[in-house]
């Protein structure tokens, strides 16, 4: 099954990052988030990637035309301008980058990748956040449910602390980022059948999660897999320095491969 990764916003809420680079090519740790959520697929065994390309896509291009040499051990001779790969660490994975406009919306992006699926069921996502989703459990919930779509829904940690109060006012309890207010949102880490391209317009305006999805609620065919783990969108310069933070504590949640 392919996985399609949007990775063609602004990201204008990151403007100090994404002025020179995409927002799914801004690092956690030495690789860019985009990495981290291709790793947590190839986990389950999910190597073959369709990343969907708009602001600053040569970039990506570039990352990963030169990936296999930078995952390597290698032996120039200037001699004979010859270069022998001693060892390679790169991963398993094909990728195919779909230039897809760098103004047009997540419906008219995906919808592009349609010639790409094959009419196969295929999965989705975005390029900037990362979880310890259990991809082959998400799977399973979509199949048992017998919907065209599964999203991933999550119920975010809230923004701000909570505060309790005493009858005389005093403070009796001190919440720091409690949960949300029960809400479920939805987190990406979508499943869908390829009848979901014919709910997409044409054009490059379509908004995936607006007419859609919302079409697909209407019609009883969206399903969703709750996750109860670890989940988080990095939306603001913040956002990344806390997952930043956390990678660097050696432990981050959604690290579910073995290998550093």
């Amino acid at each position: 099954m392919k996985v399609i990764i949007l990775a063609g916003g602004f990201g204008t809420r990151m403007s100090e990052e994404t002025s020179v680079i995409p927002k799914p090519m801004v690092p956690i740790g030495n690789k860019p988030i985009l990495w981290h959520i291709m790793k947590t697929y190839s986990h389950y065994g999910f190597n073959d990637f369709v990343v969907l390309l708009g602001y600053k896509g040569d970039s990506i291009k570039n990352f990963f035309l030169n990936y296999y040499t930078s995952q390597s051990d290698i032996c120039i001779d200037l001699n004979t301008n010859s270069v022998d790969f001693l060892e390679s660490r790169s991963d398993p994975w094909s990728i195919t980058l779909l230039e897809t406009g760098p103004d047009s919306l997540t419906g008219s992006r995906i919808k592009l990748a349609e010639k790409v699926i094959n009419n196969q069921p295929f999965m989705l996502t975005y390029g900037d956040g990362v979880s310890d989703i259990n991809i082959p459990a998400l799977i399973e919930c979509h199949q048992k449910s017998r919907k065209l779509a599964t999203l991933s829904s999550v119920q975010p940690e809230g923004r701000f602390g909570s505060l309790g109060f005493g009858s005389n006012g005093e403070v009796i309890s001190f919440n720091e980022k409690i949960a949300g207010d029960g809400s479920w949102i939805n987190a990406g880490f979508f499943v869908c059948e390829p009848e979901v391209f014919g709910y997409i317009g044409e054009g490059s305006r379509v908004t995936f999660e607006r007419e859609p999805l919302e079409k697909l609620a209407r019609d009883g065919q969206l399903n969703s897999y709750k996750h109860n783990g670890y989940w988080k969108c990095m939306d603001t310069l913040s956002d990344k320095m806390k997952l930043n933070e956390i990678w660097n504590t050696g432990h981050p949640p959604w690290r579910v491969w073995s290998e550093p």
